[in-house]
């Protein structure tokens, strides 16, 4: 067990349990499909349960829980979880009339997906709770997608028992303060070897203080996921559902501000991808990720990451890539090799990777694998396969002008990628002759930091308008 679970000024699971049960004005029902009653459990073992469930059951027959939840929607899925919370939160306030002059109500529900197999990505599932704060107050809720990392269905049982009961603990004694214990202490008691959470929404009239892109922040900060996702209007959305039967764009950088080089590499590979492989744009997705090493205020140094996240300069940055329309995906991924395993979890479709050609000389840098098992080889073995791509848009500079086709790595690397470029796994972007990626960030910041107007001229229209409107990234006017 990790350190986590052995803190002792972590209350223990059936002490969480038991404060709960000893408050009267909290009162509600349990339903969970998938893994038997493991969260209900510790509250009836605690003691007092009578003082705290008015209900606990398991739909677990597919017919059953159609009956009673509605048809419609995939067993184990968000829309799932809402029709179950939606459901059982009416039937409390429907049939218990008379308490609700002095009782908080709430709904705790899940529907998950445990297995013995090997394939450890299917086990996971939705969790949540709808809930009251006070008597007759408004109502709020808390829902998080986990993944069960346990290999026997036993364990993740166990598991899923102890992050009900911490995210129950949460919603009921830290939403006020709603700082990033609301978080890490949903790995209460459990080690993270078992246990990854890769999404969070609180939401509710009591949750207004609360901004779910920062609880997703500390999700991957804390190293509870490797990866969260944001929609284009800034709401957190799970990557297993918006990825689902979808091909991939998807873009690195710093981001700090994005600017018109950014946004021309983007567009010529979506275009690419639509002409030479024929998808559709409803069948495409576009990522912009942000990499947790791109958030540290300071510098990789040997490999390790030092400095911590500015929040304020990581929420300019979402916002910018929002505004412009455009999913973000925040990782904590060195590697392009790493990202890529994170996505094909989520989808069998193409993942097109969208490059400047200036990249391609850190991508074929052995020292940049020191780190990684197995070194470079077993990092282009989990980077490349027949639906994924690499498009290179050619990086010219002054007389410098880098392309896929003009690029030449060290010796010992150049027969690997030959035949990467005759199976047009990494390809030159079209049509692209006569653009200069010269342009970065850094130069972007320079003229803002001076109060040089030409910034405006290096950055899409709509972020040049929100960083003005809102003075991000520095900006005064």
């Amino acid at each position: 067990m990790s350190a986590k679970e052995h803190s002792s000024h972590t209350p223990t699971t059936r002490n969480k349990a038991l404060e709960i049960n000893k408050d009267v004005a909290f009162y509600g029902s349990f339903a969970e499909i998938g893994a038997g009653q493991e969260v209900a459990r510790h509250f009836f073992q605690a003691g007092l349960a009578s003082q705290t469930v008015a209900k606990s059951m398991s739909a677990y027959d597919k017919s059953f829980s159609d009956a009673i939840y509605g048809k419609g929607t995939r067993f184990v899925s968000e829309d799932r979880l809402l029709q179950m919370l939606k459901h059982e939160f009416e039937l409390l306030e429907e049939r218990l009339v008379e308490r609700k002059s002095n009782t908080g109500f709430f709904a705790f529900a899940n529907t998950v997906a445990t297995s013995s197999h090997e394939e450890i990505p299917s086990c996971h599932g939705w969790m949540g709770i709808r809930f009251q704060k006070r008597p007759g107050g408004p109502v709020n809720s808390a829902i998080i997608h986990v993944r069960m990392l346990d290999r026997l269905r036993l364990q993740q049982q166990e598991a899923l028992g102890i992050l009900g009961v911490n995210l129950i603990y949460s919603a009921y004694k830290h939403l006020d303060a709603g700082g990033p214990e609301l978080v890490s202490s949903l790995l209460d008691n459990l080690s993270k070897d078992r246990i990854e959470v890769n999404f969070v929404r609180f939401s509710g009239p009591d949750a207004e203080h609360i901004d779910n892109r920062l609880m997703s922040l500390e999700l991957v900060r804390n190293d509870m996921t490797r990866a969260v996702l944001f929609a284009p209007h800034g709401d957190t959305l799970s990557i297993a559902d918006t990825l689902y039967k979808k091909s991939v764009v998807i873009q690195r950088g710093t981001f700090r501000p994005v600017t018109l080089t950014n946004e021309k590499i983007l567009k010529a590979g979506f275009s690419q991808a639509q002409s030479e492989l024929k998808i559709e744009t409803k069948d495409l997705v576009v990522l912009m990720e942000l990499t947790m090493t791109a958030l540290r205020a300071g510098d990789i140094n040997d490999g390790t990451i030092k400095g911590e996240v500015d929040k304020k300069d990581f929420l300019d940055r979402v916002d910018t890539l929002c505004a412009l329309g455009h999913h973000v995906l925040i990782s904590n991924f060195p590697l392009f090799s790493q990202v890529h395993v994170e996505l094909r979890k989520f989808t069998s479709e193409y993942i097109l990777m969208v490059i400047g050609g200036i990249t391609l000389q850190g991508l074929f840098d052995p020292k940049f694998y020191n780190k990684f098992p197995g070194g470079i080889m077993a990092a282009y073995g989990h980077m490349f396969d027949q639906k994924t791509r690499l498009y290179v848009f050619p990086y010219k500079s002054g007389s410098t002008s880098l392309s896929a086709q003009t690029f030449t790595p060290e010796p010992s690397l150049h027969h690997l990628y030959q035949h990467l470029m005759a199976n047009k796994i990494i390809v030159d972007m079209q049509h692209c002759e006569e653009e200069t990626t010269g342009l970065r960030s850094d130069d972007v910041r320079k003229l803002l930091s001076a109060g040089n107007p030409k910034w405006e001229e290096m950055v899409p229209k709509t972020a040049c308008e929100l960083i003005k409107k809102r003075k991000l990234f520095g900006y005064k006017g």
